[in-house]
């Protein structure tokens, strides 16, 4: 694996927000009058905190669903969000989503992939690709590579790719993505494609920024009730320390547990903050540009229990992985994803 040179963007600017941030709290003095943003996921969890937020400071906003019953509901009293449909698991829908899109000539100037799957028993789209892979990192490539002319038309574009600390549990495994080969482990896929969406976002900075279109990813914190966590047990999530035993949820931004307000604050700071002006292929955590971690620390003395227990639930002192943000394997992830959507 290539080792990353100097140029790296793993590098925090102070940018005078923090884990307690909420998307209100970033967007305070920002404007999107006259900006378009489409949010997937934005009907749930911090998805629909992210649409309700960014169509709050002024920008039109587009929510594609596989639900637009459910989407609805969800986003009744948020203000005036427009739904379509759209699948993720179904490329003819992301094609004619992207279509009906492009035939309006708008163009596109925020695009938040903020829907997934976390931890989902094994299954596979129909072309048997499995679902979080497929979901969480082919469906959003497919949507981005079908709306590049209208972020490009916006002469200062960002796509917004949601990821996680749980990148950690899983790089990308070139030779079987789809578990064909191997055995399926819920945790180690959805750690494969969320490493997924930090490789996409360098790959897709380093090729479209002389096109004025600048990407991102981040880890928004552990939030409990998004729905995301729904193929969880109660015992699962007692385990983890993000519920207490009467089952609400614990709350301690300084150790990113979250609000979905907070979840949705590094999410609307990546795709509007003038901070992040000139700025690309950045993992973000905390309304900030995460550290590069070098290696896996292992924590000793009477707290290291404690300490292994938050890391495992991805709180604490966080950063990303060095594999995530590989250049050459960013670049490779761009090949695969291409044959894999494109060609197959």
């Amino acid at each position: 694996m290539t080792t990353l040179q100097a140029s790296t963007p793993q590098t925090p600017i102070g940018s005078g927000f923090d884990a307690a941030s909420t998307a209100d709290d970033v967007l305070k003095r920002i404007d999107l009058t006259g900006k378009v943003a489409i949010v997937t996921g934005g009907y749930s969890g911090i998805g629909l905190e992210t649409a309700r937020a960014l169509r709050a400071a002024g920008a039109a906003v587009i929510v594609p669903a596989r639900d637009v019953e459910r989407a609805a509901t969800a986003l009744k009293g948020k203000g005036d969000i427009e739904i379509q449909e759209m699948d993720l698991l179904a490329p003819a829908s992301i094609d004619a989503f992207a279509e009906r899109f492009l035939t309006t000539g708008q163009p596109l100037h925020i695009l938040v992939n903020s829907a997934g799957i976390m931890a989902s028993p094994l299954a596979r789209d129909a072309r048997g690709y499995e679902s979080q892979f497929a979901t969480n990192h082919l469906g959003h490539f497919h949507l981005v590579s079908r709306l590049r002319p209208a972020l490009r038309q916006a002469n200062g574009a960002r796509v917004v790719s949601v990821s996680s600390w749980g990148h950690r549990r899983s790089s990308v495994v070139f030779e079987d993505p789809n578990f064909e080969r191997r055995e399926y482990d819920p945790w180690a896929a959805y750690g494969q494609s969320k490493s997924a969406n930090i490789l996409f976002a360098v790959a897709l900075d380093e090729r479209a920024r002389a096109e004025g279109i600048r990407a991102f990813s981040l880890h928004p914190g552990s939030i409990v009730g998004t729905g995301l966590e729904k193929h969880l047990s109660r015992e699962d999530l007692l385990a983890f320390g993000v519920i207490d035993e009467q089952g609400n949820p614990v709350l301690d931004p300084s150790r990113n547990m979250k609000t979905v307000e907070q979840g949705a604050a590094t999410s609307v700071w990546c795709a509007t903050s003038p901070q992040l002006n000139g700025m690309g292929g950045a993992y973000c955590e905390n309304c900030d540009i995460a550290p590069l971690r070098h290696e896996q620390e292992t924590p000793e003395g009477e707290n290291a229990t404690a300490k292994l227990a938050d890391a495992a639930r991805g709180v604490g002192t966080l950063g990303v992985m060095p594999y995530a943000v590989d250049p050459e394997a960013a670049e490779r992830l761009w090949s695969l994803s291409e044959q894999l959507v494109f060609e197959k």
